[in-house]
């Protein structure tokens, strides 16, 4: 069972979000904190599988605490969940090192999905926000499912996850240079100019 730590200001969407887990049977809530600080704590003391976390809230915010724990090579899982339909906070929250992005009306069952999802490696992201800022991706053909390699697969959905060159060596304990030509492999299969453009195609036609 996938255990989740919850992280929101609003004690009742809190207690919601974590009542719906428990009917899933697939996931428990293992605990609950108010804002980034204090899940920064709850992390050292229980660990999680995957942190679901607001962003906009007092203190140190969602995207703020994905950003610190990244900083300091923790790559604690998170899925962040918002009121927000703001395409531009999805791109800071992805730029930070967010595994996936989805709105609070989700259903149930997206939502367990989604947690099942970032929990075995994955990036889900809410479609229309995807499509909100994937520009000509549209537009661009789809690509092959196989057109990446496992080896390429892995190495972009770590990069999804806004790990560096050197946190993903480290990962799959390769050498960075050898990273870094996965990486220039990827962005010349994909035809994309850098590492968000990458992810972003990537989720729009579920590479990863």
């Amino acid at each position: 069972m996938i255990s989740v730590g919850l992280v929101d200001d609003q004690v009742l969407v809190r207690e919601g979000i974590a009542r719906l887990i428990e009917l899933s049977k697939e996931a428990r809530t293992l605990w609950q904190c108010e804002n980034g600080d204090a899940a920064l704590t709850q992390l050292q003391e229980a660990p999680v599988d995957v942190l679901v976390c607001d962003i906009r809230m007092p203190g140190l915010d969602g995207i703020s605490l994905v950003k610190k724990l990244r900083a300091s090579g923790n790559a604690q899982t998170v899925l962040m969940l918002t009121t927000f339909d703001d395409h531009q906070l999805f791109m800071e929250a992805l730029a930070a090192g967010a595994n996936g992005f989805l709105l609070k009306d989700v259903s149930l069952e997206k939502l367990i999905k989604a947690i099942e999802n970032v929990a075995g490696g994955g990036f889900i992201a809410e479609p229309r926000l995807v499509s909100q800022v994937s520009t000509g991706i549209e537009d661009a053909p789809p690509a092959n499912k196989d057109i990446l390699s496992k080896k390429e697969r892995e190495v972009l959905r770590l990069v999804a996850g806004g790990l560096s060159n050197r946190e993903i060596a480290e990962v799959i304990h390769l050498a960075e240079g050898t990273v870094k030509n996965h990486v220039s492999q990827v962005l010349s299969k994909l035809n994309c100019r850098d590492r968000t453009q990458a992810v972003l195609y990537a989720i729009h036609w579920q590479l990863i």
